[in-house]
């Protein structure tokens, strides 16, 4: 092997000087030809300088000549002296008498036995004086002999420094080359030969020869690849084996679409992270992140544009977070957790719940569509709120699942109370689910009146749930558990039937009022729901426009143009839509203008401050002048007072609904109160 060395050594240097010999010598003739070429542009300078220095004086020489002017002839003489190159000047008679003449000797150079022989040591220039309108009369000559030397000088020192660096590239590029070659090809060869010198004969395949970086598709990278297949077909049957073990565990220890750890490898992770933190005595926070409405988003766009969004999450993760101090994997669905380490608070903590929502949040480009994602985060401190790890974890799940029923695009910490809040959830969603079948649920139906006829136009059917050993269950509490469960699909319609049937109740009984229901953003989901509506309405024998549905504007973000498409179908058929809660959500313009909407509602936390709050007010008043200017109808909802009451209705809002009209009531209540409210105002009026 040593011998080896010596040879290859030997090679490169021998290689090294071919290189830089050849470099030299194309250096040289390169350069050579740049300082022929270039002398031979001189020269035609020369004669080009010389040329235009004579036509310039020409005439003035021709008119000395014709007029024998010996003064005018010596200062076209004296004038051409202004040159350098200028050796001697002189204007003659025909006969050769000199009219006006001047020289000077040639200028003495070091360099003149190289430059002569090339441009010669002066240049004669002797052209016949005639006039225009004697072409063929020579009336004398002017004479010019022009010394190269200042020529010479430039040339010659452009040629040096041409060459010089001609010659110099030359060398440069002749190092750059070689530095190549032993890049592409001695040190790798020399790399193979020291790997070559590691493989153990009796495991040949533990160690196989290293491709050089970079050569895996040439010649040394096929050599290298012949070399290892020889020695892995000596125990081809033990690599198969390890090589489908490390594929097991790599399947077992990471997620195969994010390329995160799994979960299993990330509680080993989370071990040592808790170990590492306990000994430093440092705070360690895990947060769980949950994507908001991702099934609805697989459900709408596709798996395949769902897994999509979960590799650009995951991605980002990874490029915002992705340092030393934090733990990243996909715990699986739609969740991923964050462990970051080194924490003086939960302060830092806060910091980075918002990094990640804002890292989520911002719109992806996925598939040529442009894709708004938020998530909900629950975060659990170690060791505030635990020391062990798999509790850490699932303190953190926790909170996350019990933060999404409060709201998106968020975070929560852990609190003691949790798993008291859990139990009772899942208490809640067991009765919820026995509440239809076990006629649990009645409606009431609050009265809206038109401000200015003081007229009972129509009713809002609301649902309440009269828990049997809880007693009344608030809405707040239990439609976004049927929301979150999907049970509020087979709710909601029976709400539809049961506001319907009163519909068509009060109809028969001479009090045909229009009917506002509410409709849920996992009702709008559906497939199937504008046909499910307009059949309630067919078996009823219910006018469709004595039924409006009340939608919140955060119910048809998820999927814009499947929502719109929808409301639509259904304004169309009669049906008036009204945006419920307007104001508290994103309001937009772009919404209102795609969307069939006939009503806007103040939601009742602008009307509540409403004169005693000044921006409360400005917000009503701005919803007011919007319905307007859209020629959309504004209602109210929640007025409690007169003051209230007097001032919407010089606003111009026509409908409002409150307790100071009538709190909801069960139907045969309410039939009362349409009575006597009629009668008050008919009394006051008379």
């Amino acid at each position: 092997m040593k011998n080896s060395f010596e040879v290859e050594h030997r090679l490169g240097y021998r290689i090294f000087w071919w290189i830089l010999a050849i470099a030299l010598l194309s250096g040289v003739i390169v350069s050579t030809v740049q300082v022929i070429l270039d002398a031979r542009r001189v020269s035609v300078d020369l004669d080009s300088q010389a040329d235009q220095t004579i036509a310039m004086v020409r005439d003035a020489a021709t008119q000395a000549v014709f007029s024998i002017d010996s003064e005018l002839a010596q200062q076209v003489v004296d004038g051409l002296f202004a040159l350098e190159a200028v050796r001697l000047a002189r204007i003659t008679h025909p006969d050769g008498e000199a009219l006006g003449n001047r020289n000077r000797p040639l200028e003495q150079t070091t360099f003149r036995p190289v430059t002569d022989p090339i441009f010669d040591a002066e240049r004669l220039y002797r052209t016949p004086l005639i006039r225009d309108g004697d072409p063929n009369i020579v009336y004398g000559f002017l004479e010019v002999h022009y010394d190269t030397a200042p020529a010479a000088r430039t040339w010659l020192d452009r040629a040096t420094v041409t060459f010089a660096s001609g010659v110099a590239t030359a060398l440069i590029l002749g190092m750059v080359l070689y530095f190549v070659f032993h890049l592409l090809l001695t040190r790798p060869l020399l790399r193979i030969v020291r790997s070559v010198k590691q493989v153990d004969p009796e495991h040949p395949d533990d160690r196989l020869v290293d491709i050089p970086a970079g050569h895996q598709r040439d010649e040394l990278g096929l050599w290298v690849n012949a070399t290892n297949n020889l020695l892995v077909a000596i125990g081809d049957s033990q690599t198969r084996h390890r090589e489908a073990e490390d594929r097991v565990s790599r399947l077992s220890r990471y997620d195969q679409l994010t390329g995160l750890p799994s979960r299993d490898t990330f509680m080993e992770l989370l071990e040592q992270d808790i170990k590492e933190a306990r000994k430093r005595n440092n705070v360690l926070s895990l947060t769980v992140c949950g994507i908001d409405d991702f099934k609805s988003v697989n459900e709408q766009c596709g798996f395949r544009t769902g897994d999509l969004i979960l590799q650009t999450v995951a991605d980002r993760l990874v490029a915002r977070l992705g340092s030393t101090r934090f733990t990243i994997a996909r715990l699986g669905s739609d969740q991923f957790v964050i462990v970051e380490k080194g924490l003086r608070d939960g302060f830092q903590a806060a910091d980075t719940a918002e990094t990640i929502l804002a890292c989520i949040g911002e719109p992806m480009l996925v598939e040529d569509q442009n894709v708004a994602t938020t998530a909900t985060l629950g975060v659990a401190l170690f060791p505030s709120d635990t020391d062990m790890a798999d509790r850490l974890l699932q303190s953190a799940e926790q909170t996350m699942t019990l933060a999404k029923q409060n709201g998106k695009d968020h975070f929560q910490f852990y609190v003691a109370s949790i798993d008291q809040e859990i139990r009772n959830r899942k208490q809640l969603e067991k009765d919820l689910s026995q509440a239809l079948a076990n006629h649990q649920f009645h409606l009431v139906y609050q009265p809206q009146v038109n401000l200015e006829s003081k007229r009972v136009i129509g009713a809002e059917a609301l649902l309440r749930w009269e828990h049997p050993t809880r007693g009344l269950v608030p809405p707040d509490d239990f439609i976004p558990v049927a929301e979150s469960n999907g049970s509020i699909v087979e709710i909601g319609q029976w709400v539809l039937e049961q506001a319907c049937w009163q519909a068509a109740r009060w109809a028969t009984e001479g009090s045909p009022l229009r009917i506002a229901v509410n409709l849920s953003a996992v009702q709008l989901r559906q497939p199937s729901i504008v046909t499910d509506i307009l059949e309630t309405l067919q078996r009823h024998n219910i006018p469709a426009g004595r039924l409006e549905l009340e939608v919140t504007e955060t119910s048809f973000m998820t999927n814009l143009s499947d929502a719109v498409e929808k409301l639509h179908r259904l304004n169309r058929a009669g049906i008036s839509i009204a945006v419920d809660d307007f104001g508290t959500g994103y309001s937009s313009l772009t919404y209102l203008k795609q969307m069939p909407v006939q009503h806007l509602k103040i939601d009742k936390q602008f009307i509540r401050d409403l004169l005693v709050n000044e921006e409360d007010t400005r917000i009503a008043n701005t919803i007011i002048d919007l319905g307007k200017s859209l020629n959309l109808s504004v209602v109210a909802e929640g007025v409690e007072t007169a003051e209230q009451e007097y001032y919407l209705s010089q606003r111009g809002c026509q409908l409002a609904q409150g307790y100071y009209f009538s709190k909801p009531l069960q139907s045969r209540e309410f039939e009362t109160f349409i009575k006597g409210f009629h009668s008050q105002f008919a009394e006051n009026n008379a």
